[in-house]
């Protein structure tokens, strides 16, 4: 009798700014399966996720599980999540738990409960998407979507520094919605790195204005929310169309694969802080004090409601404001967060930073 064939595992990972381009990389092409890729994040996320959430957990697990429900409804069988240090590390617990309580039929994989520092026990999650799985191939199409991951923040990071002072409104972000749509639909190394090369021809391209000193913000903050576009109410396009030149060290390639690690990050400011305070609590602290060493006119600080490693921070932070003299911009977002209440904020910290360049010069 002919064995019959299982049908091939339909995986999903939340939405999270553009790291589901990799995700889905890694889970097509390395774990042979289908990678459903979740549905935009809209208000409909928020109100989903918000409505079977418990009512003081951080807003990323509201979205997160919004987002995760529209995917199941799109006809995902397999869900994957990811581990933390702070709540993150109970959110695939509870967020399985009230799935199933919704009545949803699906396999979870929660990858904390393979966080055991070897590689070889992370390999035990592949091999249970797809027991026929090769580890070498998974590892060959890993390091394609970590450099893939790379190309996406290094771009990301150019985009926000250069695309405020285009002289043609909206060709930036054209070559950059270019290119990361050619991210998603990329299935080798060689098609990543031709649209790699493809997006810095644009970007070269592209005739610029940019003052010999423009307005310079760094932002620093929550994991999810500061790197997240929807989640933030894409605040650094806002404040880039205004004429700012934004810096972002926090994304996931400086805090995974480049991260000095907390006990070097604590040497450059033990005069804030001795100890760690939580998952990107010193890396926050770090960044704020070189944008005040380097004359930056400002910094805006993103966390999510309920998050005590940020909440936290937020002293260390005014310590440093005041010790050099740099403003700081404190942004708390939930599910009631409105966004002409964030445009009349981010405009009323334009108008102060620069006028205060005009002073200060």
């Amino acid at each position: 009798m002919k064995e019959l064939k299982k049908p091939v595992r339909k995986v999903a990972f939340p939405r999270y700014a553009n790291y589901n381009a990799p995700i889905r990389y890694l889970l097509e092409n390395g774990l042979g399966v289908r990678c459903i890729l979740p549905p935009r994040l809209t208000h409909r996320t928020m109100e989903i996720g918000a409505k079977y959430s418990p009512d003081f957990v951080c807003t990323p697990f509201k979205i997160l599980l919004g987002n995760m429900i529209e995917t199941l409804e799109e006809g995902a069988d397999t869900l994957v999540m990811v581990y933390g240090i702070c709540k993150l590390g109970y959110y695939g617990e509870l967020q399985e738990q009230i799935l199933h309580d919704l009545g949803y039929d699906f396999d979870f994989i929660n990858l904390s409960e393979y966080d055991t520092g070897k590689v070889k026990d992370l390999f035990k999650a592949a091999k249970y998407v797809n027991p026929k799985v090769k580890y070498r191939k998974v590892f060959k199409t890993l390091l394609e979507a970590i450099k893939m991951t790379e190309y996406i923040d290094s771009i990301t990071s150019e985009y926000y520094l250069n695309c405020g002072f285009e002289t043609k409104r909206g060709t930036y972000k054209k070559a950059y919605e270019n290119f990361i749509s050619n991210m998603y639909s990329a299935n080798s190394r060689d098609e990543i790195e031709r649209a790699y090369k493809k997006v810095r021809h644009a970007f070269e391209q592209i005739p610029i204005s940019k003052p010999s000193h423009p307005l310079r913000v760094g932002v620093v903050g929550e994991f999810y929310t500061a790197m997240d576009q929807f989640s933030n109410f894409d605040v650094e396009q806002k404040l880039a169309e205004m004429g700012v030149e934004i810096h972002r060290w926090m994304n996931v390639s400086n805090m995974f694969l480049h991260y000095p690690g907390e006990k070097n990050l604590n040497v450059r400011v033990k005069e804030f802080t001795t100890y760690q305070m939580g998952p990107t609590s010193t890396a926050n602290i770090r960044s704020t004090k070189e944008y005040a060493e380097q004359g930056f006119d400002g910094v805006i600080h993103i966390k999510s409601a309920n998050c005590t490693p940020e909440i936290d921070v937020m002293p260390v932070l005014q310590n440093i404001s005041s010790d050099y003299k740099m403003p700081i911009l404190y942004l708390t977002y939930d599910a009631q967060t409105s966004d002409v209440g964030l445009v009349t904020r981010l405009e009323a910290f334009y108008d102060m930073i620069s006028m205060r360049k005009k002073v200060v010069k």
